[in-house]
């Protein structure tokens, strides 16, 4: 590599704009023959040890001028078209994640979903589409799967058949392999926006309304404890990006996730990950842990990616002994499953607790719980947003500040609908004015008054 990256070769490449249908087709059974020659010879002349030191975009152009010198070489009978073909597939083998690559490269993709190595779906505007992407075989699709899960420390066999990872922009990568997944090796990655999403991106999706956005914008300031509930997919960790960018730059926040996703960009951030056990089966480090070992570390806001185990006790503990401002997401239908899940979890610590000992610390450490739902026609919106007043004998209330009002659905069967202030101030309210926050008392005033 050390001298076949400095040598220059004249190449035929041409430069016409690449067919983005191209990018992701099949190979016929020649052109893989042809991939898989000229692949195994350029391994042979590249030292793949010393691609990290070069620039991404030198190395790229590099294997591309080898790639077409060798296809040369060997007098391949390939049209112009097909030569780009393989030289483009040999280049995201080698730098990237082979067949996924074009994927990944496609700012309107949000998922993509491959089942087995030959059956790769996508999803695009809140829609799943099958593409004519595939890997050439299980080993190949194994392959890309450890190049990424060693990427970030972790493993996957057949002792350790299932795993979460991330990819370098921060994409969420879930896998699993057989003999769990029967039908083959699958993996899930949950796509990160090249440009971050803010609250201006919010309003234009309609997913919340300026007035709501307002009221965001101050309960975070004002360092109220929030709870994001919601279904899979629904936006909870996109929700969460945002909030917390209200928070003042000056703060010092610690981030706790099982794979770090939040794209925080405040300059004094201390991201914390989980660690799976080794293949002895130990050296965990759950979220519990980290929620614990976090208060130690003198934080301003703790934010915790999800709860879903014994670390929402840990969570409602740091919420009511001064740790206000805490931000974390959940997965449940409604505001109000999202409570009962938390009772649900804090048994799942084995630590006993009078039901209306729980529910009380519930309702003093959680002060808003914002409701998030993925509609059938692929929009994302705020459905709900409800303050949690306190305890009525062994009941958790709640008003609901804002409400999605369902209307219908139009011919192209996207919903109808608004997010509607339901007429009730909130206790809160008095608190942001004494902590000097301007908000408009007619943001929580129905229309109609």
């Amino acid at each position: 590599m050390a001298t076949v990256m400095t040598e220059q070769f004249h190449s035929g490449i041409s430069n016409e704009a690449e067919d983005p249908e191209d990018r992701i087709r099949p190979l016929t059974l020649q052109e893989i023959e042809w991939k898989e020659r000229i692949n195994d010879r350029l391994l042979t002349v590249l030292d793949l040890s010393l691609i990290d030191t070069v620039e991404s975009e030198k190395a790229r152009k590099e294997i591309r001028e080898i790639a077409d010198r060798l296809l040369t070489e060997e007098s391949a009978p390939l049209s112009r078209r097909q030569r780009k073909l393989i030289i483009g597939r040999i280049e995201d083998e080698v730098m990237g994640l082979g067949p996924l690559e074009p994927l990944l490269a496609d700012s309107t993709i949000s998922d993509i979903l491959v089942n087995g190595f030959d059956t790769i779906y996508i999803e695009r505007r809140g829609k799943l589409e099958r593409t004519n992407a595939r890997f050439t075989d299980h080993a190949h699709l194994i392959n890309t799967i450890d190049r990424i899960v060693s990427a970030v420390g972790r493993r996957i066999d057949e002792s350790s058949p299932m795993v979460d990872a991330r990819l370098a922009d921060g994409s969420r990568v879930n896998v699993i392999i057989p003999p769990l997944a029967i039908d083959g090796a699958m993996l899930s990655i949950r796509r990160f926006g090249v440009e971050l999403l803010g609250m201006n991106n919010m309003i234009q999706l309609d997913t919340v309304t300026e007035e709501v956005a307002q009221v965001l914008s101050a309960i975070v300031r004002a360092r109220l404890n929030i709870v994001v509930s919601g279904g899979t997919g629904a936006g909870k960790t996109t929700m969460l990006n945002i909030l917390s960018s209200y928070i003042p730059a000056d703060e010092r926040i610690v981030t706790i996730e099982d794979s770090a996703e939040l794209q925080l960009q405040q300059p004094h951030v201390v991201r914390l990950e989980t660690r799976p056990p080794n293949i002895e089966g130990a050296g965990e480090v759950t979220a519990r842990d980290l929620v614990r070992n976090s208060l130690r570390m003198r934080p301003e806001r703790i934010i915790v990616g999800e709860v879903r185990g014994g670390e929402a006790l840990d969570m409602l503990q740091a919420m009511n002994t001064g740790h206000d401002g805490s931000l974390t997401t959940i997965h449940a239908n409604t505001p109000r499953d999202a409570l009962g899940r938390i009772e649900n979890m804090v048994s799942m610590t084995g630590i006993s607790f009078p039901i209306n000992a729980l529910r009380s610390q519930i309702a003093s450490a959680i002060n808003v719980v914002l409701q998030i739902a993925r509609l059938e026609d692929g929009q994302r919106k705020l459905i709900s947003m409800q303050e949690i007043n306190g305890m009525e004998g062994d009941v958790i209330t709640m008003s609901e500040l804002f409400a999605f009002h369902r209307e219908g659905v139009d011919e192209d069967g996207k919903v109808i609908g608004k997010l509607r202030p339901t007429g009730i101030i909130p206790a809160f309210y008095k608190g942001l004015a004494q902590r000097g926050i301007d908000l408009p008392v007619e943001v929580f005033q129905p229309e109609w008054t």
